[in-house]
C-alpha cells in the first residue's frame, strides 16, 4: 500500500489490511532462474589487484542495525582499498516510503551508520549498469541479486544463519533457499561458514567482525571502572539475543545480590523487568563506549552466530558473559576472553556471579579481551572481505 492510500484509510478511520511481504523478484527467480552472468569475469579474478565495482544490495533498515552498521564499515573498508561501490535498497516492508529520493536514503543511512561515498538507491534492475560483483546482504535480498543483469559474478554476505530467526513458517524456507542459489557466502565467522558448506554445499570464506578502535577503547569511561554494574545487551526484538534467559538470570541476581547495578540496553522501548534497573535504550557508538569502560561486567547472549557487542565491549576492557553454545565456543574458545554459560538462568547467574566476586578473573578475561581485539580492525576485515570477492569471481 502506498503512503498516500495508508494516510487515506487511517483519516476514513478503516483498519489498515493485513499485509504479507515477500522479497522482490523471488517469483521471477523461481520461474526464470538466474539471470546469466556477464562475460567478463575472467580478467578481473586474474588480477586481485585490480579495483572491482561492487553492488552491494541491502535490505530495509532502522537506526541501531548491527548488521547494516556492519555493512557501512566493510564499504569504508572496501573504498578504501579502491573499490567503486553503490548500495541497493530492497524495502519490502515499505518502511522507506517516506524518504522521498535517493539523496533522502542516501541521508538517512549515513545518519545512521556513519559516512559511505557509495550512493544508497532503490534497486530498479531495468536501470542497473553492472558490476564486478553483485553482493547479497540478507535473505530477502537474494532474489533480486539473482536478477540483476550485468554481474560478473554474484556472492552472499552472511553474517548469521537466517532460518534460525523463524519459526516454521515460508520464510524460514525461503531463508534455506537462499543458501542454495550457488551464491559463494562470504561469512562473518569461520564457525558460520563451515556451518553453509557443511548444510547447503556452498562455496564459503570468512572475516572476522571488526572494531573501531577510535570509539571503543579501554580509556573511554574517563576514569575508574564500577565494580558492581552490570550491563545487559537486552533486545527483546531480536529473539536469537535470550533476553527472557538474561532477565531470569538478573531477576536471580538481584534476589540474591539487590545492591548490584542492572543497566540494560539495545532497544528503543523500555523492556520490562521483576527488578530494579536502568534502561539506557538505543546509544550512540560514543555514550556507548562509555558504558562498557565504566561496568564491571558485560552479558550478551548470542544463541547464533556473536554478534558485534561482545568485542566492542572486549575491546573496552569490559568481561563479557555469554552462552556456551557452538558459534560462541568456535569463535573464543572455552577458556578465551568470554565467561561462557550454558543456557541456564541459575548458571548465568552465577557466571556473572563469578566476574563480580572475583577481581583476578575479570583482570585475566579483560587482559585476553583487549589482546584479541587488538588484531579485529574493519581495515583487516575489508581485507578479507575483497578476498572473498576474488574467491567469488574465481568460483564462477
Amino acid at each position: 500500500m502506498s503512503l498516500r492510500a495508508a494516510l487515506a484509510r487511517r483519516v476514513r478511520g478503516a483498519p489498515a489490511p493485513l499485509t504479507s511481504p515477500r522479497p522482490p523478484l523471488l517469483l521471477e527467480a523461481l520461474r526464470e532462474g538466474a539471470v546469466p552472468l556477464a562475460p567478463r569475469a575472467a580478467a578481473a579474478a586474474g588480477d586481485r589487484a585490480t579495483p572491482l565495482r561492487v553492488a552491494v544490495v541491502i535490505p530495509q533498515f532502522r537506526r541501531g542495525s548491527g548488521g547494516h552498521k556492519t555493512i557501512a564499515d566493510l564499504v569504508r573498508g572496501l573504498e578504501a582499498r579502491g573499490h567503486a561501490l553503490e548500495l541497493l535498497l530492497v524495502d519490502e516492508e515499505g518502511r522507506h516510503a517516506e524518504q522521498a529520493d535517493d539523496a533522502a536514503l542516501s541521508a538517512l543511512f549515513i545518519a545512521f551508520f556513519g559516512p559511505v561515498r557509495a550512493p544508497v538507491r532503490r534497486l530498479d534492475a531495468a536501470a542497473f549498469g553492472g558490476a564486478d560483483v553483485v553482493v547479497a546482504t540478507g535473505w530477502q535480498t537474494v532474489p533480486a541479486v539473482l536478477r540483476l543483469p550485468g554481474a560478473a559474478a554474484r556472492a552472499y554476505l552472511v553474517q548469521d544463519h537466517e532460518p534460525e530467526f523463524y519459526p516454521t513458517s515460508i520464510e524460514r524456507e525461503w531463508a534455506t533457499w537462499t543458501y542454495r542459489q550457488g551464491l559463494h557466502a562470504i561469512c562473518a565467522s569461520p564457525w558460520l561458514a563451515g556451518l553453509v558448506t557443511d548444510l547447503y554445499g556452498s562455496t564459503a570464506s570468512s572475516f572476522d567482525l571488526g572494531v573501531d578502535h577510535e570509539t571503543y577503547r579501554a580509556t573511554s569511561g574517563g576514569g575508574p571502572r564500577r565494580t558492581d554494574r552490570v550491563l545487559f545487551y537486552a533486545r527483546p526484538t531480536t529473539p536469537r539475543r535470550a533476553v527472557p534467559l538474561g532477565l531470569l538470570a538478573l531477576e536471580e541476581l538481584h534476589r540474591r545480590r539487590p545492591g548490584v547495578d542492572v543497566v540494560l540496553f539495545g532497544e528503543p522501548r523500555a523492556t520490562d523487568a521483576p527488578f530494579a534497573h536502568r534502561d539506557l535504550g538505543v546509544l550512540p557508538p560514543a555514550q556507548l563506549a562509555r558504558e562498557y569502560a565504566q561496568a564491571t561486567a558485560g552479558v550478551v547472549l548470542s544463541l547464533t552466530n556473536p554478534s558485534l557487542v561482545p568485542t566492542e565491549m572486549l575491546a573496552c576492557g569490559l568481561p563479557v558473559v555469554d552462552l556456551a553454545v557452538g558459534s560462541m565456543l568456535d569463535t573464543f574458545g572455552a577458556d578465551g576472553p568470554i565467561e561462557l554459560s550454558a543456557p541456564d538462568p541459575l548458571a548465568l547467574c552465577a557466571a556473572i556471579e563469578r566476574l563480580l566476586d572475583d577481581a583476578a578473573l575479570r583482570e585475566r578475561r579483560s587482559a585476553a579481551g583487549l589482546a584479541l581485539t587488538a588484531q579485529r580492525t574493519w581495515t583487516r576485515a575489508a581485507q578479507q572481505v575483497d578476498a572473498g570477492l576474488r574467491d567469488a569471481l574465481a568460483a564462477r
